[in-house]
């Protein structure tokens, strides 16, 4: 989970100590009249952290909110035990029984102060003045701060209508575009021409067939971007690792259709530039692109029963406890999905017959693709990136050793992937490359998506509000 900033978890035993934040005793030079040491704690310690909050606590939907808010902002257990309650959840629904909701009159009211800490409720009084640090919940993740009527389950493509068939015709639509192009790839190719009765007669001159493929791979780029902007699988924060997954996305991509082409050809002493003609992968292009729509149904079923699971439990741990399996179950999920499709791809393409890395590389491919959209959408897009830049890293590196391994004096760099190839095939790279990188991307989700906060509904406000 995101670290708490400027020293706010100091900030908050303060609070919890009976202090203002900055270390000075509020009761400091008070003395009773039989001469005791002034009190260090107060009466309702729970008001200072009301005002510090009022922003988050003020634009809650229900507790829950507030809670993954301050799961988020730092505040554990052991910290709401500071404040008289034995857990987070517990001290979040004090809050948001004491402080008025948003949009009841426009604006949000002062938070209501005087009631018994520990419980909700409490009195009329207020409390005025700015909060400490800026202002009511200064230093507060955006992205943990839900717009007020935000849905409950404020998931994107949850719903139902006309919004939820249309996302549910874009999932289909990569799967249908990637068909369509290899469907007139193979028409162009036939011996008896292009000919059909879909097709016009066209001379099937490697030029067009280029041409082909290459406005294939266009209008399959943009079908995958509708894809994911709606539905399930949209991004709620766009930080600054989202404008780079794009360009990691296609390069691996790329490189499950093509590379494993590109990287015989340089072992070979290769490839012989311009007559050389590219073979592509055509049932992992296919398997990857019908693969959105399994992916999006898995992304949703997680957040589904992530949301149920919140409400369900009574601790940050025993959260902790009932998201990490639904994790492994939707990756698993998304796994046999996408085994079947490439299984099914390879058999109806011809290409059943290949070795066994050939198939593993794609299936590592899909699980890594799959694990950085589902971060990218519970507020992490920088740690998606971050693995999908690691393998086009290592992709990127199989290549460059056999070249430079050209080079007098260097060749001993081009042995690892030598060794590699020679005793599993060129795909041994890319699965090594994927397997890796999704391995390590799912031993941080099991650690950031098992937090309140990644699980929090999708604010309604501007799209591109970044998450720290």
């Amino acid at each position: 989970m995101n670290a708490p900033e400027g020293g706010s978890a100091r900030a908050l035993r303060d609070v919890g100590d009976g202090r203002d934040g900055t270390g000075t005793e509020r009761d400091a030079g008070l003395e009773s009249p039989a001469g005791r040491p002034p009190r260090r704690g107060s009466a309702d310690p729970v008001r200072a952290l009301m005002h510090r909050h009022h922003t988050l606590c003020a634009h809650a939907v229900d507790a829950l909110e507030i809670a993954a808010g301050l799961e988020a902002h730092g505040v554990t257990d052991r910290t709401a035990a500071r404040f008289r309650h034995r857990d987070v959840f517990s001290l979040a629904e004090e809050l948001y029984a004491r402080v008025p909701r948003a949009d009841q009159g426009g604006t949000a009211g002062a938070p209501a102060g005087g009631g018994s800490a520990g419980a909700p409720g409490g009195g009329s009084a207020a409390v005025h003045g700015t909060g400490p640090a800026g202002g009511p919940g200064a230093g507060y993740p955006e992205a943990c701060i839900p717009a007020a009527g935000a849905a409950r389950a404020g998931f994107p493509g949850t719903g139902g209508g006309w919004g939820g068939r249309c996302a549910a015709v874009l999932l289909l639509l990569p799967g249908a575009v990637t068909t369509a192009t290899v469907a007139a790839l193979a028409a162009l190719s036939s011996p008896s021409g292009a000919a059909t009765p879909v097709l016009p007669a066209v001379p099937a001159t490697p030029a067009v067939r280029t041409a082909v493929g290459a406005v294939g791979v266009v209008l399959a780029v943009l079908a995958v971007r509708l894809a994911v902007r709606s539905g399930p699988l949209r991004a709620r924060h766009h930080g600054t690792g989202a404008r780079t997954a794009g360009l990691w996305v296609c390069w691996t991509a790329g490189y499950a259709v093509y590379g494993d082409w590109l990287l015989g050809q340089l072992l070979a002493g290769g490839p012989d530039l311009p007559s050389a003609t590219p073979r592509a992968d055509v049932a992992t292009a296919v398997a990857l692109s019908l693969a959105v729509l399994p992916a999006a149904g898995c992304a949703r079923w997680f957040a589904l029963r992530g949301r149920r699971a919140l409400a369900a439990s009574r601790g940050l741990e025993e959260f902790a406890a009932r998201v990490r399996p639904l994790l492994l179950g939707a990756t698993l999920l998304f796994l046999g999905a996408l085994t079947a499709l490439l299984l099914g791809a390879r058999a109806a393409l011809g290409s059943h017959g290949a070795p066994a890395p050939a198939a593993v590389a794609p299936a590592a491919l899909g699980v890594l693709l799959f694990l950085a959209r589902l971060l990218a959408v519970h507020g992490f897009p920088r740690a998606a990136a971050t693995g999908l830049a690691c393998a086009a890293a290592l992709e990127a590196l199989a290549p460059a050793l056999v070249l430079i391994a050209r080079l007098p004096g260097l060749t001993p760099l081009g042995l690892p992937v030598e060794t590699l190839t020679t005793a599993a095939g060129p795909a041994a790279v890319p699965a090594v490359a994927a397997g890796v990188a999704a391995l390590g991307l799912l031993g941080y989700g099991l650690r950031a998506l098992t937090g309140a906060c990644a699980h929090s509904p999708a604010p309604t406000g501007p799209a591109g509000t970044p998450r720290p």
